[in-house]
């Protein structure tokens, strides 16, 4: 049986806020030197075959409604900057895990979607849509709130270098989310992140590196976490606390950035085949093993979205108020 053993990266970026889709130019640029640097800098040692980009490297949703982001940043995948992280990946033989964009779908007109493309030398192999939207502030689109959608919200692909899988920042703050990529065959785990201050990777807020170390224990799996770097003045109105990082399937720290703004490649070996023998041979602290699945009757009923007075009048877009209304209604249960 062939032995999968390659390192990956974490591609940390600190560049300014795209304001309209040819700005995203510079940004493509970028993470595709970004590419070659960690691609030559692992040269000497295991062979580069994996590279994850954070949350908002493409674009970020930086005005107030959908209707805006629609008119400036929001793009059809596929499209330029994902054809151009193709060529590169044929280049190099690697995967690239994008930085996440601003999607918009013929078949949902009046949505925008936060989403990341896995792309391989194949070209795209999947595209995650950020389920668990950062609300009340991020104005985009779950695809679990769409009617009728039928689309996989937590896709894996098959690769030669193992089963893959994403998910986007505050996704992971539901384990849920991470469990059912893990229980759709994940074995590396990405995490395409903007995960500002103060829940970084330093103590006594270091939920970044908790929530990193707890979903990759419990669930038997590599994560491969890339935040955003971007500097206060890049991304206001928060700073950002980078500390990229590639955790084992017991939760170790393989490789961390160093906290604090700026850009930063963090590579560490993985080992595909040392995890599959131990989640074939594992008895013990094999949790995706030992759940009990009909436990949980919280899952059993619906809880978010809610249903409030304008969804039945008709849909009239997503907002910020409208999500505090949201909220407020799904807190009442």
């Amino acid at each position: 049986m062939e032995h999968i053993r390659y390192s990956v990266a974490a591609c940390q970026t600190d560049m300014p806020n795209p304001i309209d889709r040819r700005a995203m130019r510079a940004n493509t640029d970028r993470m595709l030197s970004m590419i070659d640097s960690a691609v030559a800098g692992a040269k000497p040692f295991l062979p580069l075959r994996l590279v994850v980009f954070p949350e908002f490297a493409h674009s970020a949703p930086i005005f107030e409604t959908s209707n805006e982001l629609m008119e400036k940043l929001a793009i059809k995948i596929p499209n330029e900057h994902a054809e151009r992280l193709k060529q590169k990946a044929r280049e190099h033989n690697i995967y690239i895990q994008s930085g996440s964009m601003l999607e918009v779908d013929p078949s949902w007109p009046e949505h925008v979607f936060n989403t990341t493309c896995l792309i391989g030398p194949e070209g795209i192999l999947y595209k995650y849509r950020k389920v668990n939207t950062w609300i009340p502030y991020e104005i985009h689109t779950s695809p679990h709130d769409l009617e009728g959608y039928r689309e996989p919200m937590f896709p894996v692909a098959d690769t030669p270098i193992g089963r893959i899988g994403c998910a986007i920042c505050y996704d992971w703050l539901f384990p849920e989310a991470i469990r059912q990529l893990a229980a759709n065959g994940a074995e590396v785990l990405a995490r395409v992140s903007a995960y500002m201050d103060p829940w970084g990777a330093t103590e006594p807020m270091d939920w970044w590196t908790v929530v990193n170390r707890c979903r990759a224990l419990e669930n038997i799996a590599y994560v491969v976490a890339a935040n955003q770097g971007a500097s206060l003045k890049h991304y206001p109105p928060y700073s950002w606390p980078g500390g990229s990082q590639i955790v084992d399937y017991d939760g170790r720290l393989l490789a961390q950035a160093s906290p604090g703004p700026g850009e930063r490649i963090v590579v560490a070996p993985i080992d595909i085949s040392a995890l599959r023998h131990e989640r074939a041979s594992r008895r013990g602290h094999h949790m995706p093993a030992h759940l009990r699945t009909e436990a949980y009757s919280v899952y059993q009923r619906h809880q978010y979205p809610p249903k409030v007075l304008d969804d039945d009048e008709g849909y009239s877009g997503i907002s910020y108020e409208r999500n505090n209304r949201l909220i407020e209604a799904a807190k009442r249960g």
